[in-house]
């Protein structure tokens, strides 16, 4: 079969599309490769059956081989997403129904239509909160599903859980040589304790702008490959810091960021009507943005070796030293009038008078879609 695009390996494409046959009991023709990732092979097909498919096979590699079963069973409840039409967990692969070439949430913040993109950060926020409220009780059928298309190693949420990375924090200080400020083992404890949140909801794991779609039914969001069940505030720091894994994490100026927190959070109060209680919420999300932080701290060597893009290829990207002052300042604003997590607060405030001082970055600009008319 001849495969569109860039693929080099005909023979392993061959062997995927004959693997995703069988699994779909459909032939498939007219495929064309999406590039994919060090994890997957992705590809575009036509279906006999299902018209326009996309088929994702994984690597042989233990990121891979969690990835699939997270992906598999979290795509397999229907609530988010393209919608799963088979998997095989012996190859392993996943087809999927295709939901076309529209563009990103990432294309969208960063071109120069306001409007739209504005929308689109709020339909994606929505989105998240509507598969977060749908989840709540689907929890056990998600973890059976992971069970079932399990290939031997950990998903990436119980693998590398971002409230365990918060444990390691006084190691990811030594390797930076940053002393812990006096009392920050309790605000360490007190982060962590989120984990026994019981406001939790499925979440893509990897909600980042580069992976929700907008499509003729609105923002669809895309990649489950770090699917699991965490705290809500986990996902809703996404809108506050913005983006807190991301590469693509620019300034939301005005209050659009704090209107896309508004909008996920009024999609939790039919299940979790608690959750209106500012004083709840808030308490969760500065634990929520300090975890996400921590994570962030591990770049601290290499930014202070050298200022790099985000991006190796994509512009405009922030750099990282623009982007980690960004969080740091933007956290202890939080944490300042609440008194809230007090020695955390204070090594926030020692990285910046030590890195952000020796640094001196320019100031994080905002997504250039947002700068082209002011936020409503």
């Amino acid at each position: 079969m001849r495969v569109n695009g860039p693929t080099q390996d005909q023979a392993g494409v061959r062997a995927v599309l004959g693997a995703a046959e069988a699994a779909l009991g459909s032939h498939l023709y007219d495929a064309t490769d999406l590039g994919g990732s060090a994890r997957s092979t992705v590809l575009r097909c036509r279906s006999e059956l299902h018209g326009s498919v996309v088929v994702k096979a994984y690597a042989d590699d233990p990121a891979a081989l969690g990835a699939f079963p997270a992906e598999a069973a979290g795509l397999s409840l229907g609530l988010a997403g393209p919608a799963l039409l088979a998997a095989d967990p012996g190859h392993p692969l996943i087809v999927m129904r295709d939901l076309g070439s529209g563009p990103t949430l990432a294309d969208l913040l960063l071109g120069a239509d306001s409007a739209t993109a504005q929308e689109a950060l709020l339909g994606w926020s929505r989105a998240l909160g509507d598969l977060a409220a749908r989840s709540v009780a689907y929890e056990a059928e998600f973890d059976a599903g992971v069970e079932r298309y399990r290939r031997g190693h950990p998903t990436w949420m119980e693998g590398m859980s971002q409230l365990g990375t918060v444990g390691r924090l006084p190691e990811l200080l030594d390797r930076v040589e940053v002393v812990a400020p006096p009392g920050l083992d309790a605000d360490i404890a007190e982060i962590r304790a989120l984990a026994d949140s019981p406001y939790k909801g499925l979440t893509p794991g990897d909600t980042c702008p580069d992976n929700s779609m907008l499509t003729g039914d609105g923002m669809q969001l895309l990649d489950f490959e770090g699917a699991g069940y965490q705290p809500v505030f986990l996902t809703a720091a996404y809108c506050r810091m913005p983006f807190a894994t991301c590469w693509c994490a620019f300034r939301l100026p005005g209050n659009i960021g704090r209107r896309a927190e508004a909008a996920f959070r009024r999609r939790l109060l039919p299940v979790y009507p608690q959750l209106a209680d500012d004083t709840v919420w808030e308490h969760g999300m500065r634990r929520a943005v300090a975890a996400w932080s921590v994570m962030t701290l591990g770049a601290v060597r290499y930014a202070t070796e050298e200022d790099y893009p985000l991006h190796s290829t994509r512009r405009p990207a922030p750099m990282s030293r623009q982007l980690l002052t960004y969080r740091w300042q933007s956290l202890l604003r939080d944490l300042e009038p609440s008194g809230d997590l007090p020695a955390f607060a204070e090594l926030l405030r020692a990285l910046l008078a030590d890195r952000s001082a020796l640094w001196q970055p320019e100031p994080l600009p905002a997504f250039p879609a947002l700068l082209s008319r002011p936020a409503m």
